[in-house]
């Protein structure tokens, strides 16, 4: 279904807040703000249209992986987050093969060739390993690990139609030429599964690397005799950090000092989701590894962490809950600071004339209610 526009309703706009106003939709854009038209929904005073959350982070949901190379797979989690709220994201790989890596790289590409309209939107591929570090594989298969390799980074690419927008892998794993190509080409280099030092993040950064992989997760963490991975990224100001802001990857404490350190605008949340996530407590898949799901916690056979079971949502709420920040500034970085680090804030990311219409509809407590992804309805429950 598409949809035209609001009137005389809360919408978050970048740079005014949540204000009375409306919009028109044409050409799945966003135009200009208008007064009265009666052919524009007005909502209630508890609903707020936000921008559709960009989850560029996620590996799969609702008993799909975007490491299965079917397209039904990849349409199964584009339809399942739009309940989220969530109207783009990066189908996220994982350290596998290369034949696996390769199949899973054709189908999103085909995925992609196809232009589907139904559900959030695939904008391209987050190449997460083989090229990390087995000190901090975490939930990683050690078998498939490789140091960092331009060559074989290039029939990735070449599989995925060159739809790879970001790429995580281990610097100090032979990452100096890796990242020069990968900034050559335009694509986010992101530091992650790394025992770098601090000085070799700052090296990274210095290079390219723009981004910190599900910070304080599967990396070197803080000592005071070497900061590490992890204080290498707090420290950066050229590195912007996701978070996994399901309370199980990351403590309140820990979420309160990277806020505090890195701030508002340098933070992404993600869900690294995996295909239980919508689902009841289990037995799950990922990378051909067993993961038992209870409550909100998905762990291999040995205990370690396996993804998440979160949503946008969720993640956007738990950080206000635990930092105290704005809704607008936790809003934000769910997505205009992700589009920001993948380059696209003048397409996404916020409710501006040009801009893409998407977004979705929440209450204060983060329901979703509706979801609109270039002008078009992928979830309705108004």
């Amino acid at each position: 279904m598409e949809f035209k526009g609001f009137k005389n309703t809360n919408i978050y706009l970048d740079g005014r807040g949540i204000i009375k106003t409306g919009f028109k939709i044409e050409n799945k854009k966003i135009r200009e703000e208008i007064g009265h038209d009666e052919n524009l929904l007005e909502l209630a005073d508890k609903y707020i249209v936000v921008p559709g959350f960009i989850d560029k982070h996620i590996h799969g949901a609702n008993n799909s992986d975007a490491m299965y190379p079917t397209f039904e797979h990849i349409l199964n989690i584009s339809k399942s987050i739009a309940r989220e709220g969530t109207t783009s994201y990066l189908p996220t790989t994982m350290t596998q093969s290369k034949e696996n890596i390769v199949a899973a790289l054709k189908n999103i590409k085909s995925y992609k060739e196809k232009n589907v309209q139904d559900g959030a939107e695939v904008l391209g591929v987050h190449l997460e390993g083989p090229f990390i570090s087995k000190k901090y594989k975490g939930s990683q298969p050690e078998e498939y690990i490789l140091p960092c390799d331009v060559d074989l980074f290039k029939e990735f690419q070449e599989a995925s139609g060159d739809n790879i927008r970001h790429v995580t892998f281990a610097y100090e794993e032979d990452g100096k030429e890796f990242t020069e190509y990968l900034v050559s080409q335009n694509i986010v280099a992101s530091i992650g599964h790394s025992n770098a030092k601090a000085t070799e993040v700052f090296e990274a950064a210095s290079k390219g690397v723009s981004s910190a992989t599900h910070l304080y997760n599967a990396m070197a963490g803080l000592h005071h005799r070497e900061a590490g991975t992890l204080g290498g990224a707090l420290l950066s100001d050229k590195i912007s950090v996701e978070i996994i802001a399901d309370l199980v990857h990351v403590s309140k404490e820990a979420i309160s000092l990277v806020y505090k350190i890195k701030g508002k605008d340098h933070i992404s949340l993600i869900t690294d989701a995996i295909e239980a996530k919508h689902l009841p407590d289990g037995e799950y898949k990922l990378g051909g590894q067993k993961v038992n799901v209870k409550g909100n916690e998905a762990r291999l056979e040995s205990g370690v962490l396996a993804g998440s079971t979160l949503s946008m949502n969720q993640a956007i709420k738990n950080f206000i809950e635990v930092t105290g920040v704005s809704m607008t500034d936790a809003i934000d970085m769910a997505t205009i600071n992700p589009a920001r680090v993948l380059k696209i804030e003048n397409q996404k990311g916020s409710l501006k004339e040009g801009k893409d219409a998407d977004f979705t509809v929440i209450d204060k407590d983060f329901n979703v209610y509706l979801t609109v992804r270039g002008g078009k309805v992928i979830y309705n429950q108004l």
